[in-house]
């Protein structure tokens, strides 16, 4: 996986470019969704796979003891697919071994839709800006 980092990072930016957000965020949004070894390291993640090419992925950490999904990404091509269903379902069944009673994530607004099709309901929201422009990030959970 760590040396997969140049290739998740572009899975990471091409999905959030999916949302025709201005190309300014893009820009301030790039060195979050770049990604190196080390965060592969020391961070656990899944690659969902097809023809040997990398699609989608997603990280899954402890976050105040309940399971967290730092990131879920799918390459554009492959939205709509049951990519990200499965990447989540995959997070779902690996926090529930655990013991995890909750799953949490902040999801992109454009995203919330899917995550409450997935059985996620929003619990709060972070505001955040980006250049200038006032942002409402949906913080999500589901009960295991």
């Amino acid at each position: 996986m760590p040396e997969d980092a140049d290739v998740l990072t572009q899975i990471a930016i091409s999905a959030k470019r999916y949302w025709n957000y201005p190309e300014r965020w893009m820009e301030i949004w790039t060195p979050q969704l770049t990604f190196f070894p080390e965060y592969f390291q020391e961070i656990e993640s899944w690659v969902a796979i097809d023809n040997d090419q990398q699609v989608g992925f997603y990280t899954l950490q402890d976050q105040d003891g309940n399971a967290w999904i730092e990131n879920l990404w799918v390459l554009p091509a492959y939205t709509g697919k049951g990519i990200g269903r499965q990447l989540f379902f995959h997070a779902l069944e690996l926090a529930r071994q655990r013991g995890y009673k909750t799953l949490q994530l902040e999801a992109d607004p454009n995203a919330m839709s899917f995550y409450e099709k997935m059985g996620m309901h929003k619990i709060g929201e972070r505001r955040s800006e980006v250049d200038g422009q006032p942002r409402s990030l949906p913080v999500m959970e589901m009960k295991l």
